[in-house]
């Protein structure tokens, strides 16, 4: 049970100075999942192109159900 308590100590210890050799500089927020408001990313620095028109949509054939009546009614 003793050398539980020393690693504990020993590992209190170990963390105690990283954190104090540090300083300022230790970032505890993780990953920031990309807010960080300095970082400029590509498309926001240039402008959006519109995308092209898309192709109208070939007419049905004469006769041929459309695809509400060709589904069959679900109950």
């Amino acid at each position: 049970m003793w050398k539980i308590f020393v690693a504990f100590v020993a590992f209190a210890l170990l963390a105690l100075f990283v954190i104090m050799k540090g300083g300022d500089k230790i970032d505890m927020q993780g990953e920031a999942a990309g807010h960080n408001p300095t970082e400029v990313h590509e498309s926001a620095s240039t402008p959006a192109t519109p995308a092209a028109p898309a192709a109208p949509a070939m007419p049905a054939a004469p006769g041929a159900p459309t695809p509400a009546e060709a589904a069959p009614a679900s109950k």
